[in-house]
């Protein structure tokens, strides 16, 4: 794994207007103008977002006949979920720490109680 790859994955899913993009063509492929229209953003912002997108390799472009049809590539985002796994380990083993020590707290206070009976 590239981690300037990975950067480019993570910058490009960080806002939320590419990550309502990439919401909306994951029903289907759409044009420029459809993609653009539920935004309340100039036209140069879409622009924008949609290379950072593409950058990333989030999105493909593809002409047919005198369309250009913008596509979703979920590949990418397998970058994300495997560095994310990557540190699963890591909090899985804090969160239980976490747990035992909250249980002898508990236990502790169950016991003080019994005691003050």
């Amino acid at each position: 794994m590239s981690l300037d790859q990975l950067s480019d994955v993570l910058t490009a899913i960080s806002h939320p207007s590419r990550r309502a993009i990439i919401g909306q063509l994951a029903a289907g492929p759409a044009r420029f103008t459809d993609i653009a229209k539920p935004f309340d953003l100039a036209l140069n912002a879409i622009t924008k977002h949609l290379k950072l997108l593409e950058r990333a390799g989030l999105i493909v472009r593809e002409k047919q006949g005198r369309e250009v049809l913008i596509s979703f590539r979920p590949e990418p985002l397998r970058l994300v979920s495997g560095w994310v796994h990557e540190y699963e380990h890591f909090w899985n083993e804090h969160l239980d720490t976490f747990e035992d020590a909250f249980k002898k707290k508990r236990k502790k206070s169950r016991e003080a109680r019994n005691e003050d009976d």
